[in-house]
């Protein structure tokens, strides 16, 4: 059901490209994204899957949305993008599955359907958010967005415009997976 097809190694080299292409290194991305020099190092060989959480910290050291790097890693350019080609991302220390559902294009939208695990929560940081403006609309399930110090309980319909960029937490209180879309728009 959900499948990976390399998407480590591709991830690992596109952060590795992202770094290279502004003449960082591996410590100088540390210090920006606040995570630590071995972890990168291990993710760009891709001898580790990376969090949500990391890939949050690195896409804002970076200037981009997470969306926009997993794509960058992730897809073809093309109109149609079938759902047996959607790339699927499975963060391993919560089970949260990433579907991107948008074909790669100029356009400054990305369209990402989630399925987060009942009891799960993905802390995101406030840089992952820096460069875009993003909705999020709940498919299935019920799900906590907490932005800064503000509680957004969602059900099933319900869609949020996210505020100013702030430190968030996407959480599953419930008993089952909770769906949800995010639709991103880029500022740039």
């Amino acid at each position: 059901m959900v499948k990976s097809d390399g998407i480590d190694q591709r991830i690992g080299a596109r952060i590795r490209i992202e770094r290279e292409g502004r003449g960082w290194s591996l410590s100088d991305l540390a210090e920006r994204a606040s995570v630590s020099r071995a972890m990168i190092f291990k993710v760009e060989r891709a001898e580790s899957s990376p969090t949500a959480t990391l890939l949050g910290k690195l896409s804002g050291a970076f200037g981009l949305s997470m969306s926009t790097l997993m794509a960058r890693a992730e897809m073809q350019q093309g109109r149609l993008l079938r759902k047996a080609d959607q790339p699927l991302w499975v963060d391993p220390q919560t089970g949260y599955v990433r579907r991107h559902v948008s074909p790669r294009s100029d356009l400054p939208l990305d369209l990402v359907r989630i399925e987060l695990p009942a009891g799960r929560e993905v802390p995101m940081p406030a840089s992952a958010y820096a460069f875009m403006r993003q909705l999020i609309w709940i498919l299935d399930g019920e799900l906590i967005f907490i932005e800064g110090q503000t509680r957004h309980d969602m059900k099933e319909g319900d869609c949020l415009e996210l505020g100013p960029p702030s430190d968030c937490v996407f959480k599953n209180e419930s008993d089952r997976s909770c769906v949800y879309a995010v639709a991103v728009l880029s500022n740039s």
